[in-house]
């Protein structure tokens, strides 16, 4: 029954369909992996940022993680957002021409998907660069080379953990960058039809 249907369907809107299809289900599945990753490592750093008393001996470690959540859950809303695309293409595909989405509502699809992955990328790369600044504060007041290591506070040194939560930080970049590269790919594809 498929293929009957393609048949009377448009060249164009039966090509648009499918590719947004195939883009939205590679553009969720991608994102929601590297969200789940992300999720689970931030989830750990909170755990331990908690037990080792908190970020009181580096603010920057606290806002990092604040927005580094806050843009994780920006790659979750855009991970359904391109779910919708998936959903976009089977109303494309119906055969009653009333039921299929106009092109102004598949562009403003498209315009609500840039919009969340833009704001998203801004908000993580905002906790990056808290993140990063934290890891750099704590890396100056490390004792230098050649000096011995004195036990006491062990957060002011720089601790795997702590790439850990930038490892968190750039996955959820990545995630924002194939949405945005997904959501860019079909906005081309409907402007070419």
């Amino acid at each position: 029954m498929t293929r009957e249907l393609d048949y009377t369907l448009p060249p164009a809107v039966r090509r648009i369909a499918s590719n947004f299809r195939m883009t939205g289900w590679i553009s969720f599945w991608t994102q929601a992996v590297l969200a789940v990753i992300s999720s689970l490592i931030l989830l750990f750093a909170l755990v331990n940022v908690t037990a080792r008393g908190g970020a009181a001996g580096n603010p920057g470690t606290g806002v990092g993680l604040f927005l580094a959540a806050a843009g994780l859950v920006a790659v979750y809303l855009s991970a359904f957002w391109a779910f919708r695309y998936t959903r976009l293409a089977r109303r494309l595909r119906s055969r009653d021409s009333s039921k299929r989405p106009s092109p102004k509502d598949a562009l403003q699809a498209l315009r609500v998907g840039i919009m969340i992955s833009m704001a998203g990328m801004l908000i993580t790369l905002f906790g990056g660069q808290a993140l990063i600044g934290s890891l750099l504060a704590k890396a100056l007041a490390q004792p230098q080379a050649g000096a011995v290591f004195v036990p006491g506070n062990i957060n002011q040194y720089v601790e795997a953990f702590d790439i850990f939560i930038v490892q968190a930080n750039t996955n959820t970049l990545l995630a924002h960058f194939v949405s945005l590269a997904a959501t860019l790919w079909l906005l081309r594809t409907v402007n070419r039809a």
